[in-house]
């Protein structure tokens, strides 16, 4: 179903797209290599738990939220079509 500028699947793609760049962008976050023993933001110990279920974790949960709230990311579409962004 082609309508317009837009060619058959382009609202696929753009979803496919949309959603590639966000599983990268995760991916490219992880921490890697030995966990720390204490925050590197506070120095607050970091729970053994914590430092076993997440390989190379660098930051307390309080800390680790902070940062998440800070980085998280509008649902704006980059590649979107020039059409598709004036909706």
């Amino acid at each position: 179903m082609a309508g317009g500028w837009v060619a058959d699947g382009a609202v696929q793609e753009q979803i496919d797209n949309s959603i590639e760049d966000a599983v990268q962008r995760a991916r490219s976050q992880l921490p890697t290599g030995d966990s720390l023993c204490h925050c590197e933001a506070c120095g607050e110990e970091i729970p053994l738990a914590r430092r076993a279920a997440i390989k190379g974790v660098r930051l307390c949960v309080a800390c680790q939220t902070e940062r998440d709230k800070q980085q998280a990311v509008s649902g704006y579409n980059r590649r979107g079509s020039k059409d598709s962004q004036l909706r």
